[in-house]
């Protein structure tokens, strides 16, 4: 990762053991001392990446203990905080970029309130077309505030995780949500895009999701094709 600091490096690495498993639920992590011997790095280093790991609910530091491993959980509502694809329960194998993210006004009207700095920022906007086992299932719009998202416009997403760019090269973990679900019968462009019949409905998604980052949120309306796979979540 380029330009990372030494406390994020330490802190990502700590995350993906514990994600993966290395780490279960209601260990203990190495002490201060162990990870400052291991990694070479200062104490007030090892310090920022665990208080970081405490910020994203990850775990928890008791006095006298030490860092307990909590794992938050993974999905909001029916949707996973971890990304689309691992919603539906099966490995999503290309994604389309229709439209490479590009700066612009808000939409006049828009499903969700924005704060002033939201508004007099702008946005961020792209499209993608999602497929699993090579069949279109989910069509996605983001907006994301344009803020302090040094180059973002310039990224490859094709085949990327959106919220996996976020989180390495901009410290941007989504934390939360909120959503709104309906069926429709789409238009010829949805129809087009997710290969429907006539007549067939789509799920309608609209989100917010909720981040680290004060004030910043990320917006996304998704039509999803149900009509061979499911989307689950666990409450």
């Amino acid at each position: 990762m380029e330009n990372v600091p030494q406390y994020r490096k330490l802190y990502e690495l700590l995350r993906k053991h514990i994600l993966s498993g290395v780490y279960e639920e209601g260990s203990l992590l190495p002490s201060e001392n162990e990870l400052c011997a291991v990694h070479g790095m200062t104490r007030p280093t090892v310090r920022h990446a665990l208080d970081t790991l405490v910020k994203d609910g990850l775990i928890l530091k008791k006095q006298g203990k030490g860092s307990i491993v909590r794992k938050p959980p993974q999905n909001i509502g029916i949707l996973s905080i971890s990304g689309t694809a691992s919603a539906i329960g099966v490995r999503y194998l290309k994604t389309d970029i229709l439209q490479k993210p590009e700066i612009r006004q808000w939409p006049e009207t828009f499903a969700f309130n924005l704060s002033e700095v939201e508004k007099e920022s702008g946005c961020i906007f792209m499209e993608r077309l999602r497929y699993v086992d090579g069949k279109p299932v989910f069509y996605d719009i983001n907006h994301l505030p344009n803020m302090n998202l040094p180059r973002f416009t310039s990224r490859s997403f094709e085949n990327k995780s959106l919220f996996e760019v976020l989180r390495k090269h901009y410290q941007v973990t989504i934390l939360g949500g909120e959503q709104q679900l309906k069926a429709i019968i789409p238009d010829k462009k949805i129809r087009t895009l997710l290969r429907l019949k006539n007549g067939q409905p789509v799920l309608y998604i609209k989100r917010k999701l909720f981040t680290n980052k004060e004030g910043f949120n990320i917006y996304s309306t998704i039509y999803f094709n149900s009509e061979t796979h499911t989307i689950f979540g666990s409450f």
